[in-house]
């Protein structure tokens, strides 16, 4: 999630210039970027507690103990709450999970050299404050009552808000850890044909990087528990958002979407206001309850922007969110996967035509099954297995379709080499994890903090 916004900007009166703001994102394919984000656990090495923000081996200590490698703090209320550099951020998710948000860089060889160089510097300090990361999608023991809570505004907001919108709002706060790409587009011609390729295809991608089949030290009968959480979070700003495939999508209609979502918070000062449940429409008109007499400013916009969920999110540039979090090889992958299928226009057609018949209810049962079913859940005549293994081959064509190499002449289609064998053998990581559990671990889900540790 985003920390707070530091830019203001002149009143904002007219819709058209919220639909102006997402419009001014489109970028010749030649400035076209992609931007790896990915959240980890931090827990205690011993204890295999989550970390809290105070104390010696605490969030805080691990955040300015990172400065060493050039990191600057950003503060909210004297607490460093994030690190920023070089156009990418260090973050904290409301439990306390480390996210990454990585500056947008041209070639998936560089994304993946930042990750690494990121995660080589949270592995130091934790080596220091011992403090162990996790590559699970949900965390795997602990209950959410036992989870530390973040010093941050928004959170508190939010901790307050989502239950009164659904039953696992708190889960998804505290206890899941996603990896994402943010992709551009080149007109609003081309972001809806992303956009609809991308968000048809997104529970596929559920089910290859499932990653989180244990809830509370116990198997919790999905592959990826963190995907059905958003089932079950608020139905006002989650799901397949199905305007998406109608006609007349476009960014007048995303806009129109983004102000029938109801509003968390405004920012000023320093301060987060309490907006909970009321209306951007309304700010825009001056009736804000919270700020009456007030008009919104585009920060705000932006800042909104972010408190909407959809599987696919639209900001200045779309943002692929149906994955869980995994090991080094599958960060690299899921921006990999994505660039292939959107990047490269033949690769968009294929991947426009493989969904372009797909209905409504089609789309809607492939996101409520794939978190349970993963791979294994029927589609038509055939598996999402099947489904994932096309996905894969029109990824590769559109990688081998961009050419970019690294210093051998290796091209970036080695990072899809993780999910080609997923879907070989038919066995997630979630897979493996459960015949571990059942074998090796002996019903005892403590080998996993050694064995998913970065």
């Amino acid at each position: 999630m985003s920390g707070p916004s530091t830019i203001r900007g002149e009143p904002v009166t007219d819709r058209r210039q919220l639909v102006a703001y997402i419009e001014a994102g489109s970028k010749p394919k030649a400035k076209w970027r992609l931007g790896t984000e990915h959240e980890k656990f931090a827990v205690n090495t011993d204890t295999h507690r989550r970390v809290p923000y105070e104390g010696p081996a605490g969030i805080r200590a691990m955040l300015e103990a990172l400065t060493r490698f050039g990191w600057a703090p950003v503060k909210e209320k004297g607490n460093t709450i994030a690190l920023v550099k070089d156009n990418a951020s260090v973050t904290l998710e409301p439990g306390g999970q480390v996210e990454l948000s990585g500056a947008p860089l041209g070639t998936l060889f560089e994304t993946c050299g930042e990750i690494t160089e990121h995660l080589d510097q949270v592995k130091a300090v934790g080596r220091e404050l011992g403090i162990t990361f996790l590559s699970l999608g949900f965390d795997p023991q602990s209950p959410r009552a036992e989870v530390p809570w973040m010093p941050k505004g928004r959170y508190e907001i939010m901790r307050a808000y989502m239950p009164k919108r659904g039953t696992l709002g708190l889960d998804m706060m505290v206890r899941t850890c996603t990896v994402q790409v943010n992709l551009d587009f080149g007109s609003e011609a081309d972001m809806i044909k992303k956009f609809r390729a991308s968000l048809a295809l997104q529970p596929i991608a559920t089910a290859l990087f499932a990653n989180s089949p244990f809830t509370e030290g116990k198997p919790n009968g999905f592959q990826s528990y963190r995907s059905h959480v958003w089932t079950d979070t608020d139905p006002d700003r989650c799901g397949l958002v199905g305007f998406v495939f109608e006609k007349g999508m476009g960014f007048e209609r995303y806009v129109d979407y983004m102000l029938d979502v109801p509003m968390y918070f405004v920012y000023r000062d320093g301060t987060y206001i309490d907006a909970s449940g009321q209306s951007f429409r309304d700010f825009l008109a001056g009736r804000l309850p919270a700020l009456p007499g007030e008009h919104p400013t585009m920060t705000d916009w932006a800042d909104h922007l972010t408190t909407a969920f959809p599987e696919v999110r639209m900001k200045q540039f779309l943002e692929m969110r149906g994955a869980d979090t995994g090991p080094m090889r599958h960060l690299c992958a899921l921006p990999a996967l994505w660039v292939g299928l959107l990047y490269d226009e033949s690769a968009l057609d294929a991947a426009s035509d493989l969904v372009k018949d797909w209905s409504h209810e089609e789309r809607e049962a492939l996101r409520r099954d794939t978190p349970r079913l993963g791979l294994r859940t029927p589609f038509r005549t055939r598996s999402v297995r099947e489904v994932a293994a096309e996905m894969l081959r029109i990824a590769r064509a559109g990688l081998k379709a961009r050419a970019r190499t690294n210093s051998i002449g290796e091209d970036e289609r080695i990072f899809l080499a993780a999910l080609e064998e997923i879907t070989e053998s038919g066995r997630t990581l979630s897979d493996q994890w459960l015949e571990a559990y059942a074998t090796r671990w002996k019903g005892n889900v403590e080998p996993i903090y050694a064995e998913s540790a970065y």
